[in-house]
């Protein structure tokens, strides 16, 4: 008996219906039809849906979603085109990620390219700054890994990796750990670390942050102007507090951990703008500022006086970085910003600002440098030499009804021809009554600027016994301040002027810079306690871009005359624009409203 057909039992029966014939040659009349559609959006096949739709996953922003079905729904509706579809999408979803190829060894910030408003880095001073550096100071030797020792650091989110990409404007913060000779974490802090991040026209000290129990924080920020190519340094100089001891120089590391090279990418994110410098803005105790170029003339040499006159006098600052004549600051077109930016005073604006005032200066011979630069570079007055002990009325020589005193005392030894006392020559009772014999007339000094570090790095054996005479000493200009006040007398106004980031040879010895950082911190606390300052001047975060060689500084000194002799670092003269700077700022905060 014949075998049924399958398709005889089934409801269409096995002879094929003619309407059945029709219906296939339609449907494949489309599905012709559909394909040279598709093939008419670009040849666009399913690997590129995929790709399209990976973009659009990795960000996984719920906006990103919402708004791609919208733009399907677009699509399916009106038939346009691939290339209209993708135009949707970065209409509709703002902002559209940027998706950029990358080897697996490669960091790149994916940050958004929406334009944000950016804070800029700051630093501030924790409570009770000196008890909290004494404690960890004396607590490190009684940790339980106290007998370890630190040797490198790793960076989890940089190590490994062969290309470095970051966002200008935005803060990147890192934490790195230090670990000792085997690779193994330590577990407590007080290692001293120097960093820096430098580009053709950026120099700047990326904050570093100790978190006291073996990791640290770094912080790397860049003005979007200044986007580019860039080397990050990190530099092990000292461990556990030993750039505090006596003799320092025994226990110098002074190792190169790591030399990253960082590109900057240019975002639209706008940082809070930089304004010019008011009075208010110098009651910050620590400044997080930077270098910044805005010219360079590679042409230039040294004069036969020992100068770099790379641009005209008259070359103008660029804003917001500064204000003035750029060419006037001899610095080939550097210039130095921070919370705010500064005036670069002329001659006339000077004097007018200096006018029957009396400014005195109690420091070290940083002070005598910086006196001598102003009246040669700004006043225009030929000094060669301030000398330590120094009082006089200097005139106008253009405006004979123009004169300013100053007045400058030397604190590195009770004897002017001494040194390495530094606070301790308060104790001197002859040189305490010299100093208030200043203060003891009807007429008194309207400015007092402040600053001791270098000499009593050399002379105070501890910080414990660095603390006591920072005390002590602010103590007596609190007596001094107060017998001003009970003559009925306008008290003068006290800048504190922190101490220079000593440089190159210099960072190893008994004024290096983890104890002058150190130093500036514990006398600003002791003269805040007694409630002295009306100013700070952060000159540590002003050298310490320039302080890791000595060609702007011998060391100690960075505003030494020019000279067409040879320097330090062997080279035929040397660059004095980083005190330069400072005289200007030192105006800043004078003259200011």
């Amino acid at each position: 008996m014949p075998r049924k057909s399958f398709f005889k039992d089934c409801s269409w029966g096995y002879q094929i219906h003619p309407m059945i014939h029709w219906s296939f040659k339609v449907l494949m009349f489309a599905s012709i039809l559909g394909l040279l559609v598709i093939y008419e959006f670009d040849c666009w096949d399913s690997s590129s849906f995929h790709n399209d739709f990976v973009a659009i996953k990795l960000n996984n922003a719920h906006q990103y979603l919402t708004h791609t079905h919208e733009s399907v729904d677009q699509f399916s509706a009106s038939s346009q085109s691939r290339l209209s579809f993708q135009e949707n999408l970065t209409q509709t979803s703002e902002p559209m990620p940027l998706i950029s190829t990358r080897k697996q060894g490669d960091v790149s910030d994916s940050s958004s390219e929406e334009a944000l408003s950016l804070e800029w880095i700051s630093v501030d001073v924790e409570g009770n700054f000196t008890s909290n550096l004494l404690s960890a100071w004396v607590g490190s030797s009684v940790e339980p890994c106290s007998d370890s020792q630190t040797v490198g650091i790793t960076i989890p989110e940089l190590d490994g990796h062969d290309y470095i990409e970051l966002s200008t404007g935005k803060i990147h913060e890192f934490v790195f750990q230090a670990v000792d000779d085997v690779g193994k974490p330590h577990c407590i802090g007080g290692d001293y670390f120097e960093t820096d991040i430098s580009g053709e026209l950026w120099k700047s000290r990326p904050p570093v942050k100790d978190l006291g129990n073996g990791t640290y924080t770094f912080s790397l920020q860049v003005h979007p102007d200044f986007s580019g190519d860039y080397n990050l340094t990190i530099i092990l100089l000292f461990r556990h507090f030993e750039g505090l001891k006596n003799s320092p120089q025994r226990f110098v590391i002074d190792k190169v951990l790591r030399t990253i090279p960082i590109k900057f990418i240019k975002s639209s994110a706008q940082l809070s703008a930089i304004r010019q410098c008011l009075k208010s803005d110098f009651t910050r105790d620590i400044w997080s500022g930077r270098w910044t170029r805005h010219a360079k003339n590679d042409s230039c040499g040294i004069s036969n006086d020992g100068r770099y006159r790379c641009q005209e006098p008259d070359f103008p600052c660029q804003q917001p970085w500064c204000d003035g004549s750029l060419g006037s600051l001899e610095s080939n077109g550097w210039t130095y910003s921070t919370h705010c930016s500064f005036k670069l005073f002329s001659g006339e604006a000077a004097w007018n600002c200096l006018n029957n005032r009396w400014l005195f200066f109690w420091g070290d011979s940083n002070h005598c440098d910086t006196i001598r630069n102003i009246f040669k570079f700004i006043l225009n007055l030929d000094f060669k030499d301030v000398p330590r002990h120094f009082d006089m009325n200097i005139t106008n020589p253009d405006n004979p009804m123009q004169t300013v005193r100053i007045t400058s005392i030397f604190n590195g030894n009770s004897n002017v021809g001494g040194n390495y006392q530094g606070l301790s020559s308060l104790y001197n009772e002859t040189y305490r009554e010299l100093l208030k014999s200043y203060f003891s007339q009807e007429i008194v000094p309207d400015t007092v600027i402040i600053n001791s570090g270098l000499h009593d790095g050399v002379f105070w054996p501890t910080l414990r016994r660095f603390t006591r005479g920072a005390e002590d000493a602010a103590a007596f200009w609190a007596d001094v301040i107060d017998g001003v006040r009970q003559k009925a007398l306008v008290s003068p106004e006290i800048i504190f002027r922190s101490t220079v980031a000593t440089a190159g040879h210099a960072r190893s010895m008994a004024f290096n810079p983890s104890k002058m950082e150190a130093f500036n911190g514990v006398l600003l606390d002791k003269l805040r306690q007694f409630g002295l300052v009306s100013k700070v001047i952060d000159d540590f975060d002003l050298t310490y871009p320039w302080h890791f060689d000595n060609r702007c500084s011998d060391g100690v000194h960075y505003g030494r005359a020019p000279a067409k002799l040879q320097w330090r670092d062997g080279q035929i003269g040397h660059q004095y624009f980083v005190d330069l700077m400072l005289c200007h700022v030192l105006l800043n905060a004078l003259c200011q409203q």
